[in-house]
């Protein structure tokens, strides 16, 4: 997929600022779009190895992990158990646990190993150093 691309440097948008800017090169607006919608949301940079943070897609609020192998992961920004920040969760390449009450999730299908609901995994991927979320 082609993203547009301005002389402007895109800043990122960590939550809960204005959302993304969609990466079809559609007006940045507060404003979500339809579903399937790739969101550029801030530089691959803004995530440190091994951490998350948590951005806005189109609307949808995101947590955005780049593994210490350097892979991607976007989950929905609350933990489904009881609304922790999922970005402030600690990681490894199999699971994601919430900070407040441990409950883990698969990254590879987002289901919990600790029995409660799964969590919404979203498209993410890198492009030119920029982030982008398809919610």
């Amino acid at each position: 997929m082609s993203l547009a691309h301005s002389d402007a440097p895109e800043a990122p948008t960590t939550a809960p600022a204005r959302a993304g800017t969609p990466a079809t090169g559609v007006s940045d607006g507060p404003a979500a779009p339809g579903p399937g919608v790739p969101h550029v949301v801030g530089r691959v940079d803004d995530v440190p190895p091994g951490e998350g943070r948590a951005f806005v897609a189109g609307g949808v609020q995101v947590a955005v992990f780049r593994l210490r192998d350097g892979s991607l992961h976007a989950t929905q920004a609350a933990c489904p158990h009881a609304g922790g920040p999922l970005a402030d969760g600690q990681t490894d390449a199999d699971v994601l646990v919430c900070p407040l009450h441990l409950f883990a999730y698969r990254w590879s299908d987002g289901v919990s190993t600790s029995g409660a609901a799964p969590v919404r995994r979203y498209p993410v991927h890198e492009d030119a150093g920029r982030l982008v979320v398809t919610v």
